[in-house]
Formats: C-alpha cells, sequence, structure tokens
C-alpha cells in the first residue's frame, strides 16, 4: 500500500493533550538520503509513492491546563517544486488547529525544534506575528546559524525579519507543566526535541532527530540536510536506546501514516509501532 501522510490525530499523556497538526506533505527523491541502497527502500515500500518518499509536515498542539504549546510551524501556504527532487504543498495548518479548537491568540507558546523553512512557516502572515500573543522559542545558536548560512537550502530567509521576537531556549526548560525542552544538536546547530511528562506517562516530540521511521531499523541512513550527520547520529542512536521497549509515545512530524507511535524490538531488530496504519 502506497504511504499517504499523517492525519490530524490526537494522544493523551496522563492530563495533557497532543494534537498533530498537519500542513501538507513533501515527495523527495530518495537521494536526500544520501548514500542509502535501494534495497533499503525496498524494505521499507510502505513508506513511499511512486519511488518517492513521502515526508509528512505540520506541528503539534500541546495543551497542559492553561498553556497551548506549538511545536513547530510547518512550511507554510505555498508549494515547492524542484524537478527530480522534491513537490511540496502546504497550508492546511491553521485549518487543522482550528479543528483542533484553537485560534492563532490562543497559543501560548511557539517553540522550533529547529528552523528549517518547513518548521517555521507560519511564523508571520501578510508581514505580521502569526500567533500574537506567545512567546517564540528557538535553540542556542539557531538564529545565528540561519542569519549567516540565509541562502542555504531551506533556510527560513523570510522568517528571520522576526528574529527580534525569539527567545533562546535552555536545555531542560520549562516551557509550561510538564513541557520541557531537551536539546539535541546536530540536525541543525539548535535542534532540539521537547519532552511531555504527566503522572507516569511520557512522550518525546522528535523534531528532526530522526525523519522517516525507516531510519529506526536502519541506522546507516542519513539526512541530506544534517549540518553535523555524526552528531545527529549519535543523538538518533542515543534517543532510539531510551525509547525501545518502553511505554514513551513518539511524535514525528515527518513520518507517513500516522505522527504518534512507539519504537518497539522483536526477531532481532528495532522498528516503529504506529498508532494508526
Amino acid at each position: 500500500m502506497a504511504a499517504v501522510p499523517a492525519p490530524l490525530e490526537s494522544i493523551d499523556v496522563g492530563d495533557i493533550k497532543i494534537t498533530y497538526l498537519p500542513d501538507g506533505a513533501a515527495n523527495f527523491d530518495y537521494s536526500v538520503f544520501p548514500r542509502t541502497p535501494g534495497e533499503c527502500w525496498a524494505r521499507h515500500v510502505e513508506q513511499t509513492a511512486d519511488g518517492r518518499w513521502v515526508c509528512s509536515i505540520g506541528g503539534f498542539l500541546i495543551e497542559s491546563g492553561g498553556a497551548k504549546v506549538l511545536v513547530d510551524l510547518g512550511f507554510g501556504d505555498g508549494q515547492l517544486e524542484i524537478p527530480d527532487f522534491v513537490t511540496v504543498r502546504s497550508g492546511a495548518l491553521l485549518h487543522n488547529l482550528a479543528r483542533a479548537g484553537a485560534t492563532p491568540g490562543d497559543v501560548t507558546t511557539v517553540v522550533y525544534t529547529h528552523m528549517h523553512s518547513d518548521h517555521t512557516g507560519w511564523t508571520a502572515v501578510d508581514d505580521q506575528l502569526t500567533f500574537t500573543n506567545a512567546r517564540h522559542v528557538a535553540g542556542p545558536g539557531e538564529v545565528a546559524h540561519w542569519s549567516a548560512n540565509a541562502d542555504a537550502p531551506f533556510s527560513p530567509a523570510a522568517q528571520l525579519a522576526f528574529a527580534n521576537h525569539f527567545e533562546e531556549s535552555k536545555d531542560d526548560e520549562v516551557l509550561a507543566p510538564g513541557v520541557q525542552i531537551m536539546q539535541m544538536p546536530g540536525h541543525t546547530p539548535g535542534h532540539q526535541a521537547v519532552v511531555i511528562s504527566s503522572g507516569t506517562d511520557r512522550a518525546v516530540i522528535l523534531g528532526d532527530t530522526i525523519h522517516c521511521s525507516a531510519q529506526i531499523e536502519e541506522p546507516d541512513m542519513t539526512f541530506m540536510f544534517d549540518v553535523d550527520p555524526a552528531r545527529a547520529r549519535e543523538w538518533r542512536d542515543q534517543l532510539l536506546a531510551q525509547l525501545e521497549d518502553t511505554p514513551t509515545m513518539v511524535g514525528a512530524c515527518h513520518f507517513s501514516g500516522s505522527a504518534f507511535g512507539r519504537v518497539v524490538t522483536g526477531h532481532g531488530r528495532r522498528y516503529w509501532s504506529a498508532l494508526a496504519a
């Protein structure tokens, strides 16, 4: 069965609700994972369609007490076509935020796992911040890196005009009750995950620590746009070791089929068990 982008869906982590908000999808040529052999993709055809990797794009709304934390802002209302490489169609995040029962004015904190353009797209609309009542939090060095690399692929060049609104996070910083930063630099210099805890329940929003579920089984897969591939691999391996065969739910913004699942082992391998097929 061909892969489809992840739908809007929610999970409860104790008293905290997490909702995945689709913005759109990208269909990438397999070359976005350099040096990954074709037989690897043959083992993971459920993540592909028409010979391309199906990459969901979206963000996560975390509702904890009276706080509403939005993790990542999708690609925004737009399209991108790079022949023989990628096709992107997006623009649904605000619609899905409304479906989840919230408005931009309700959001108390925006946290960027990192600042690639497919995670920052709804920062502003018509030269005005979209989430006017929210703190905007990025990882250490993230704004400086992109300010110096504004012409790089998937740079958030348009969003850098609002950089004076962005605060720099601290490792283990608490954004709301039970919602905490976990800095994991590598994919970008200020890349970070978000940990959600309530009672005995726990979840982790990966950001781009892991891009597709095939990487859970194929540890040598690296992503073209990792700024520091070796460090990104170290964090990926460390996090997977922490997650495997635990009750911890995972929120994965780029996985197809479902944004939520767990990391499990069986038959001598580690793999992804999605919340929904």
